[in-house]
């Protein structure tokens, strides 16, 4: 959780969500995913800008709302919906990349980060299945 999040007079500390590691590198995918959109023209403000951010915050709000699933079953369904969310994260990259909204450099964390966070839901998901 970060530093502000903590500080703020409503505080959601103590949610099995905060927890988890995935959710917590999603949290730095939705930082890095506005922060790369800023770059983006502002014809691009309403499409794959808006769309980079949304799929990005799906991440983390599908492993927010799963984890909340009375079973383990219930919880996978969401940890599927946050993988398929990263992958539509690397495509709005790679299709800022060739539309030349923004440079290839510039999305090369992110895109680490999401490789990062594709496996490690996918060991996640492996482990509410057993």
């Amino acid at each position: 959780m970060t530093e502000e999040m903590e500080n703020t007079p409503f505080s959601f500390k103590g949610y099995r969500f905060e927890d988890l590691d995935v959710w917590k590198l999603g949290m730095k995918i939705v930082g890095h995913a506005y922060r790369i959109t800023k770059k983006f023209p502002k014809e691009e403000q309403f499409a794959l800008s808006d769309q980079l951010k949304r799929t990005s915050t799906s991440i983390v709000l599908n492993v927010a709302e799963g984890s909340g699933q009375p079973t383990k079953k219930g919880f996978c369904v969401y940890v599927s919906r946050s993988k398929a969310s990263v992958l539509e994260c690397v495509s709005c990259c790679r299709i800022a990349i060739q539309e030349k909204f923004i440079e290839p450099h510039d999305t090369r964390q992110l895109e680490e980060l999401l490789k990062e966070e594709y496996f490690k839901l996918i060991a996640l998901h492996k482990f509410l299945n057993r």
